[in-house]
């Protein structure tokens, strides 16, 4: 037995029934090198928690879910029937919330464009629009536009809206430093906050850690749900409490048409007093294969399109829209306190088990080997596991054409691309433009255009810009 694992590291692992990890290390085919890493690994994992989230996830039975009465959420709040004067008054309150510092916006960045042939974090990924700008560009100026809107409405300067971006442990440092050479996109260094998602030990499914290697414990992200507690392990959290951020707005980095601090959603969640909000778009057809937005036993929650009935895919309201068709784009709202108060002291308990194929060193040397069979498990959780924790939810529906553009699939295939998300941003260009000339005639317009989210917010602002816009394609910046 080696005297080099620290006496207080080892006695915590046997005392939780881990001390195996340490068979490799006392055998003596672990070198000095390889072993400070090990120790550095093993000493960032807490083994009493391991076992807990083992024990919590493993009574959780997926059968549960069919004891559940599924319902759909009727009162919802919707841009597209909403009278002008709700929407006037939504986008007012979110501006004011902006321009008191109540706001802040955090990305789920921490994939890989390895699906779209990038070899690289998603968020530096260029979609092929005229500008070359990449995803976190867009997202980047779009904050920076609201930020002048809201200046504009109320007489004042330089309001700014911290963006909190959760990196994976993959893409964290390529991230960094892509921001630092950006300058980050003209945002104030410190209103640009990075952390990093968590990962997990994978297991058996009686529990026990798995080695990798000889010297290294198996590990996987533990989902998107992982925000909330890396939000607090980073310290992302109490730097909102310190710069009084009440409200936040979160969503993924692979939508391309995203409303990044969006006045409306922000200012109908506090309107309505909501804790929890979610920003959806309605389901274009009955098999569209999204998660919807229902309650189950009176709660709000998530069904995922595979645990539906094809009847409930399909039943229709009497004007024809689909009953459960409330698609669930990853776009929401929390309070800061509901997070701190209720999402964080109940978080442990909401972890999924995931039966997988784990690489794992076995036999007297340890090679690593790669079995043909599930032969773990991984933890994982989704950010909206914590809906039925909300004591006050709210839904909000989008217009898809003009706030869903998701880049998830390789060039050239039809749906969610960056083909298909080009073309969207582009409509959507065109369709400002025609707006923006009512006055002057309308034109047809070709070809690919674009418009600068620092030019241009929703289609605001343009008229000032008409004779750019006389013909296509344009490109305004």
């Amino acid at each position: 037995m080696t005297t080099r694992i620290p006496k207080e590291l080892r006695e915590s692992y046997v005392a939780h029934g881990q001390g195996h990890v340490f068979k490799y290390v006392d055998s003596g085919i672990v070198d000095d090198e390889q072993l400070d890493t090990f120790i550095s690994q093993l000493s960032s994992i807490d083994p009493a928690h391991v076992n807990a989230l083992h024990v919590s996830s493993m009574s959780v039975s997926d059968s549960d879910k069919s004891k559940t009465v599924m319902e759909p959420i009727e009162s919802f709040g919707s841009l597209e029937s909403a009278s002008a004067v709700d929407k006037a008054r939504w986008f007012t309150t979110g501006l004011n919330a902006i321009s008191d510092g109540k706001v802040a916006v955090v990305v789920l960045s921490g994939g890989q464009g390895s699906r779209l042939g990038f070899d690289g974090p998603k968020g530096m990924y260029d979609i092929g629009l005229p500008s070359g700008k990449t995803l976190f560009q867009l997202q980047a100026e779009r904050l920076l536009r609201v930020c002048e809107l809201a200046s504009s409405s109320t007489g004042g300067h330089g309001f700014r809206v911290p963006w909190y971006i959760m990196t994976s442990p993959l893409n964290d440092t390529a991230t960094r430093e892509f921001f630092e050479s950006k300058q980050y996109f003209g945002m104030p260094k410190n209103d640009v906050f990075f952390f990093s998602q968590g990962t997990l030990p994978c297991t058996t499914r009686e529990g026990k850690i798995i080695l990798e290697s000889t010297s290294r414990v198996a590990m996987a992200p533990d989902g998107n749900g992982g925000i909330y507690p890396a939000l607090k392990k980073h310290g992302a959290l109490e730097d909102m409490r310190v710069r009084g951020v009440e409200h936040l707005h979160v969503f993924s980095i692979d939508n391309a048409l995203v409303r990044v601090a969006d006045p409306y959603f922000i200012g109908y969640c506090i309107e309505n007093d909501a804790d929890c909000g979610n920003k959806s778009v309605w389901k274009s057809s009955p098999d569209e294969k999204v998660g919807i937005i229902v309650k189950c036993d009176g709660k709000p929650s998530v069904v995922e399109y595979s645990e539906m009935s094809i009847e409930a895919c399909e039943r229709r309201d009497l004007n024809g829209k689909l009953t459960f068709g409330a698609g669930n784009i990853c776009n929401h709202y929390f309070s800061r306190v509901f997070l701190e108060d209720t999402v964080l002291p109940n978080f442990a308990d909401m972890y999924h088990v995931a039966h997988k194929k784990i690489p794992e060193a076995i036999g007297e040397h340890g090679e690593t080997t790669k079995p043909s069979s599930n032969n773990g498990i991984k933890l994982e959780s989704f950010i909206f596991d914590v809906f039925p924790l909300s004591k006050n939810m709210v839904l909000f529906e989008a217009s898809r054409v003009d706030e869903f553009a998701p880049v998830k699939n390789p060039p050239g295939t039809d749906s969610d691309s960056p083909d298909t998300a080009r073309t969207l941003i582009s409509d959507q260009a065109k369709s400002w433009a025609v707006a923006a000339r009512s006055q002057s005639g309308e034109i047809e317009y070709e070809g690919l255009c674009e418009i600068s989210p620092l030019v241009s917010y929703v289609g605001e602002g343009l008229s000032k810009r008409l004779g750019e816009l006389a013909m296509g394609p344009f490109h305004l910046e």
